[in-house]
């Protein structure tokens, strides 16, 4: 993790407070949970590292055609 530093307002850091509390987290953990929600709200996540997770998911399947196969038709030029 990276260590960062954010200004609030005292009205802030008592509602950050009070709700850590009441959930039973840590006011850091609050802090990443609603910087999570906001990043899977608009849509801004990190591509790279989901691409990394998923790689060679479907590698031991047996069932899915070979990728050679199904490029052989991709250059062909349409017939009319």
């Amino acid at each position: 993790m990276i260590r960062t530093q954010v200004y609030l307002t005292e009205e802030e850091k008592r509602g950050l407070e009070t709700a850590a509390r009441a959930r039973g987290v840590s006011q850091s953990d609050l802090i990443r949970q609603a910087i999570d929600k906001l990043l899977a709200s608009t849509g801004v996540f990190d591509k790279s590292a989901i691409l990394e997770d998923i790689a060679g998911v479907w590698a031991s399947r047996k069932d899915l055609p070979e990728i050679r196969d199904l490029r052989t038709g991709w250059r062909a030029r349409p017939t009319r």
